[in-house]
């Protein structure tokens, strides 16, 4: 498991809750990723990994507009900036097989893993 480190850029960093998203297929799950940070045009972003496969981009987001959504994620996939709260809750809607992963919410250098099982 990976953790966020401070040490990168001031006071920034995420937070994801630590432990398993038990689902089954056909759910909708969201997966909690708060943030802090001092920049005031951030991005931040979601990465998904596979068993041992490398960390995949599925999508940024940014501190104001829409951001990129790879286009195997439109759809079931969806994310929104909440500047109030400082999060950027990942929603997966009709949980598939596929969908089983370790999913990796990032703000700049700063990464904690939490697993979808």
């Amino acid at each position: 498991m990976f953790s966020s480190s401070s040490e990168c850029k001031g006071a920034d960093r995420v937070i994801q809750p630590t432990g398993d998203v038990i689902a089954a297929e056909g759910d909708t799950v969201t997966l909690d990723c708060t943030f802090e940070t001092s920049d005031p045009s951030y991005y931040l972003f979601w990465y998904k990994q596979d068993g041992n496969n490398s960390p995949k981009f599925m999508l940024n987001r940014p501190k104001f507009g829409t951001g990129n959504t790879e286009k195997e994620y439109e759809g079931r996939f969806s994310s929104k900036v909440n500047s109030t709260s400082n999060s950027v809750p990942l929603k997966i809607q009709k949980v598939q097989l596929s969908d089983f992963a370790v999913y990796y919410c990032a703000l700049q250098p700063t990464s904690e893993p939490v697993s979808l099982d």
